[in-house]
Formats: C-alpha cells, structure tokens, sequence
C-alpha cells in the first residue's frame, strides 16, 4: 500500500468548496473557550461539507492564529457567523426551519445513532456543542427540540468537546448521504 499525494486526492480549492453542494447540517459552538477546538471543528466541518458554523458567546471568531492552527485554513472555506448570545443564535436558526439539538448527555435524550435515523426527515439541522467544562447551557438545552447523547463506556463519561463533534458531524453526514453503518 502507498500512501496518497496531495494532487491524487483531488482537493478542491476554496472557491469550489464555496460553491459545492453542502448537507444542511450547521454546527453551534456554545462557549467554546479554546481555540484549538474551534479550529478543530472548522476542519471537520470542511472535510464533512457542512453548511456552516456558528459561533457564540466567548468563542474566538477568525480570523484568529490559533484558530489557523488546527483548522488549517478549513476557517477561510467553511461560512459561519457569530452571535454573541447562543439562545438568540438558536431563536434564528429555528426561524429559518431548522431542528435544533444539544449534544449533551440529558433526561430523555436520544442516541447518535437514534439522531442519525431521525435526520434525514429533517430538512435542516443544527447541532449544539457546549463549553469544554459545563456543556451547553441549561437556557439553550431548554429551547432545543432534542438532546443527542453518545453512548459512552468508561469511567469519563465525556470526550474532548472537538471529538465530540467530530464523531457527531461524521454519523449524521454519513446519515444525510444516505450511507448505512
């Protein structure tokens, strides 16, 4: 086996990512106070092709360095907006006829792999990922249609929220092209 080169994989270049299809799919960031993190879900946002990315409250918008680091230019390709109240942010994306969720571990939340089949009769969703210590907030939590949850079996019972997200974009893409597990 031998690995890829750049020009094999056949990367598109950011005006062809701008004008691409993308699955109607937008992620909510919640407080994110690393940047990092950020950056991180920018770059899993562009390789996933998702619609946007919503920034609110403390997290750092780009153009921003450590923001570059992780996302690795994926900051410049992926629309977003900020706001600087989420649960103004989740008012306007339930206007525009999104369903709105929190991954969150809560009473009555729904597996990722409930979510995945319950997706696809969405017509737009937004996931909501909350601060790296307190999770996404209770007022946000309380205006959301549902709580996705990822099955967990260990000692933790949390993931970095960037992992997190990464793992929840990946199921609910694969759900929304119609690919099974």
């Amino acid at each position: 086996m031998k690995k890829l080169t750049t020009q094999e994989m056949g990367r598109m270049s950011v005006e062809a990512y701008r004008e691409a299809d993308k699955l109607p799919l937008t992620v909510v960031l919640d407080n994110i106070r690393s940047q990092h993190n950020v950056g991180a879900v920018f770059r899993t946002a562009d390789a996933m092709r998702i619609e946007q990315v919503v920034l609110c409250g403390i997290c750092c918008c780009p153009p921003n360095q450590e923001i570059h680091k992780t996302a690795l230019g994926a900051e410049e390709s992926v629309d977003w907006q900020y706001f600087q109240d989420t649960q103004e942010a989740v008012r306007v994306l339930k206007s525009q006829g999104y369903q709105v969720y929190a991954v969150e571990q809560a009473h009555d939340s729904v597996t990722l792999e409930e979510a995945a089949e319950q997706i696809i009769k969405c017509p737009k969703t937004a996931v909501i990922f909350g601060h790296e210590v307190f999770g996404v907030q209770q007022q946000v939590v309380d205006l959301c249609d549902g709580c996705i949850e990822i099955p967990q079996y260990g000692t933790k019972h949390s993931m970095n929220v960037s992992v997190t997200a990464g793992i929840v974009m990946y199921r609910l893409s694969e759900a929304l092209r119609g690919i099974k597990n």
